[in-house]
């Protein structure tokens, strides 16, 4: 109605919505130097953590960046795809023999009690419940009216928070008096951290991060996982290429004789691949990316003025019918002879520019597993 450039007030704020790839473009690029920097609500900064990722820029944004890809980074998911494969075929296994699942939260529980063992070495039942319960509270408020009062989404989501770094600050304190020998997980690389010298990496920095990475890890996969679930139980004919896929490389597997899913096998996935882009480009899980202006910009005809923000629409990015023939439509094949890996103005799925989401590749790897073991071992399911 108002052309891919308009201005509005979103939450009190005068906002910037852009549709435009040449100004998406702009906006993601960083550097020191950059017109345009990361903004977010004050609430959302008070849920997330003030030191947390999202907030930091240049040197601070790399260097944790670096520390998130130490653990989901495609080195270091290399070591965990043995892991992450044997609790994929575990769950799926215990779900075959209920007469239903909400999959949405089965694939929740199972990516959450991954990430915290990972993560925190959590092994306890009731532990990892009520950490879970905790992200759960965490989740609802996350974009609730920011209203702090007891009983209200925003004051549960606040608790969940409280409740998580209270834990993750014991196990630091825990760690500080008593080094585990041994195996190490990764809060015993970031309690490394804070010790060195040549580290900036403070306490709340660390806490931050760690209170962040199990919801990054379990919450926009399990998201994409039922989407695409959802996808491919309405399109037979992408259900079947995909199946074909997958049985492929399980027959080649059995003829060599080696066991579970290899990182080569796994890069070989290209249809996988293409649905996982198809996916999100459908779903959109990131509704919304905000920049705020650090100085008067003109581009294209337009004076964004200093002090206002701009937020990218990746929906319009992603259903613009000049780009995506047929945008409505679930098409996997779309993605065929293109580059699946990486984002684009057209594909922002994990953003753009420097702040490229450090945990994709994840997010990739898990579709992979899940829909490997669910084509090849199991067949007839209805989805509601």
């Amino acid at each position: 109605r108002y052309g891919p450039v308009f201005r509005t007030s979103i939450v009190g704020h005068p906002i910037i919505v852009s549709t435009d790839p040449e100004l998406n473009s702009l906006v993601f690029k960083q550097g020191a130097d950059s017109w345009f920097k990361p903004w977010y609500t004050d609430s959302f900064s008070e849920i997330i953590g003030s030191e947390s990722l999202m907030f930091h820029e240049g040197f601070l944004h790399k260097y944790i960046r670096g520390l998130v890809r130490e653990r989901f980074g495609p080195d270091s998911l290399k070591s965990l795809l043995v892991d992450l494969e044997g609790r994929t075929r575990s769950h799926l296994g215990s779900w075959s023999v209920l007469p239903s699942v909400d999959l949405k939260e089965a694939v929740s529980v199972m990516l959450h009690g991954f990430a915290v063992e990972k993560l925190y070495s959590f092994s306890d039942p009731e532990m990892i419940r009520g950490h879970k319960q905790s992200y759960d509270a965490f989740l609802r408020g996350l974009i609730s009216f920011p209203l702090n009062i007891p009983g209200t989404a925003y004051w549960k989501c606040l608790q969940g928070r409280k409740w998580a770094v209270k834990t993750i600050k014991k196990l630091m304190e825990e760690r500080t008096e008593s080094p585990r020998m041994g195996e190490r997980d990764y809060l015993d690389f970031v309690m490394e951290e804070i010790d060195s010298s040549e580290s900036p990496l403070t306490e709340k920095m660390a806490t931050d991060l760690l209170f962040l990475l199990p919801f990054a890890a379990f919450e926009s996969t399990s998201s994409t996982i039922v989407s695409a679930f959802h996808y491919l139980t309405a399109h037979p004919a992408a259900l079947a290429e995909l199946t074909r896929e997958h049985e492929g490389i399980l027959k080649r597997r059995e003829e060599s004789g080696s066991g579970g899913i290899s990182w080569r096998e796994y890069k070989s996935m290209t249809f996988t691949h293409m649905v996982t882009n198809e996916t999100l480009r459908l779903t959109n899980i990131v509704p919304g990316i905000f920049r705020k202006v650090m100085k008067d910009v003109e581009v294209k005809g337009y004076l964004i003025p200093a002090g206002w923000t701009v937020m990218v629409y990746p929906t319009a990015a992603h259903l613009n019918p000049s780009v995506y023939d047929d945008p409505l439509s679930f098409n996997p094949w779309r993605w065929e002879g293109q580059k699946v890996n990486s984002g684009s103005e057209n594909f922002m799925a994990f953003g753009g520019g420097s702040r490229f989401c450090s945990g994709a590749e994840f997010v990739k790897l898990c579709m992979a597993i899940f829909f490997h073991h669910l084509v090849t071992k199991y067949r007839y399911v209805q989805f509601d």
